[in-house]
């Protein structure tokens, strides 16, 4: 999973850079058995932003820094760059990507985090449960009334940003939701989101990597 992850990425056209960034040592081999770039971090990092700080301090010639999960392994080159676009406004700090809701077996699942958009498009809020409620329609009439976001768990940030983010305090409703990003709207800090009509799937259930499987079966 981590080496396709590794080999969708350098196919972007916006990535002047790919690196592994990991604590574990068989991940750290795995990737340069194939001839990858990896760096050994700390153990003690609580998340994946707090593991690219530490990395994005050993290249300070880099203005950007782009977060890909090792467990998304449908991401699509051309989100990396169309993420990486959202950097062309010089305001925005930090960014990430999010793709409108199809099915409510995706509106349901807890696992697939959703993501409400001002007319900015910047997040207003992250939740593992459909917001809003739709008090005066049955749930499974939600998406004939309402057009709901899931939210892609790939980020982007200036790396200037970063220092500051990772000193945040673990927030409230970060440990209501699980959602690390909620920490950045508590404090303050704006996140824009780009809208992506491609589908991507985070592994995070044995669940998941069936439906995964069967999704790539055709192509193999």
């Amino acid at each position: 999973m981590i080496r396709r992850v590794y080999e969708q990425c350098i196919k972007s056209s916006g990535l002047n850079k790919v690196i592994v960034a990991t604590d574990d040592q068989r991940i750290f081999d795995h990737i340069k058995s194939f001839g990858g770039d990896a760096i050994m971090t700390s153990d003690d990092h609580k998340s994946g932003t707090d593991r690219c700080e530490e990395v994005a301090k050993q290249f300070p010639e880099f203005g950007i820094c782009i977060n890909i999960q090792g467990d998304e392994p449908l991401i699509d080159p051309i989100q990396i760059d169309l993420l990486i676009s959202c950097f062309k406004q010089e305001d925005v700090l930090i960014a990430t990507l999010a793709k409108k809701i199809d099915t409510n077996e995706e509106l349901f699942n807890q696992n697939s985090p959703k993501v409400i958009l001002n007319k900015n498009s910047d997040a207003i809020y992250f939740s593992r449960t459909p917001i809003p409620f739709q008090r005066n329609h049955i749930q499974d009439n939600w998406l004939n009334n309402h057009t709901y976001f899931k939210h892609i768990g790939i980020y982007a940030y200036r790396s200037t940003i970063l220092s500051e983010i990772t000193k945040l305090p673990v927030s409230d409703l970060e440990q209501a939701e699980a959602l690390e990003q909620l920490r950045w709207i508590e404090n303050g800090y704006k996140i824009k989101v780009a809208l992506t009509d491609k589908e991507s799937q985070a592994i995070d259930t044995p669940e998941d990597l069936i439906k995964l499987v069967s999704f790539l079966q055709p192509n193999i």
